[in-house]
């Protein structure tokens, strides 16, 4: 994922209600079903992802586990509508995304799924509080409703005191916060993040985990989050183990 795609991705507004079940229950958020993703061909193709199928229930934070190369990356693309697979299907908030065209796959990155990235992607230029209120911006939220909902998410993020700072006035660990702050500004279904603790030291990558243990629950979304930190694992709702492209525990 790049950062140019975190600025579009993050993007995010209030969306529908899942998809329910015959039996009147919500269905998953997300539901990958024998995905595989090939790069190259011939002897030199790479294999990233073997057949991978879950699902993710509403509210859910589930950690996604794996070495370097195990397909981690390319498995969040897929789920988040950035790359397509080679085979399989996925589907997100009821829409399947293999069937859709790429401004279609655009719109829904817009009004449903939210990114985090471990190089925080906030513009150097702006505030805090200007970052955290750029997707409110691009919806054209009226400014008042956008100044409450970036100071709250500010005060739910511990950053109340910092709307003016900009990020380089900030410590990576606060940056961090602000990024999470601005993905959950629009109130996305689903947040995506890999790997957003890797630019941090072990204590702030503690706080921030705990951090989106306690703003997923507030603000009712749901996530998927690929991560090293064991501190995830213990707050986490489930687990998935990636290796070599194969979901082997779950």
């Amino acid at each position: 994922m790049s950062t140019a795609d975190a600025a579009g991705a993050s993007t995010v507004a209030a969306s529908s209600a899942p998809v329910a079940t015959t039996g009147g229950e919500p269905g998953p958020l997300v539901a990958a079903r024998e995905l595989t993703r090939t790069f190259g061909s011939g002897r030199v193709a790479v294999r990233a992802l073997r057949g991978v199928s879950f699902t993710i229930a509403p509210g859910e934070l589930v950690a996604l586990r794996g070495r370097s190369g195990s397909g981690k990356t390319t498995l969040l693309n897929i789920v988040g509508g950035l790359d397509r697979p080679s085979s399989g299907t996925i589907s997100v908030d009821g829409h399947e995304l293999t069937a859709m065209r790429e401004a279609e796959r655009l719109n829904l990155r817009r009004s449903t799924v939210a990114f985090v990235f471990q190089s925080f992607g906030l513009l150097p230029t702006l505030s805090a509080a200007e970052n955290v209120g750029v997707p409110l911006r691009i919806l054209g939220m009226d400014p008042y409703r956008r100044e409450e909902r970036v100071a709250l998410m500010l005060d739910v993020v511990g950053l109340a005191g910092h709307a003016a700072q900009r990020p380089n006035e900030l410590s990576g660990g606060q940056q961090q916060r602000v990024a999470i702050a601005r993905a959950l500004a629009a109130s996305p279904r689903l947040l995506i993040a890999d790997e957003p603790t890797g630019q941090l030291d072990a204590e702030n990558g503690r706080h921030i985990m705990r951090l989106l243990r306690t703003v997923v629950r507030s603000e009712g979304t749901t996530a998927l989050v690929a991560t090293h930190d064991s501190t995830l694992m213990d707050i986490a709702d489930r687990v998935l183990d990636l290796h070599d492209g194969v979901i082997v525990e779950q």
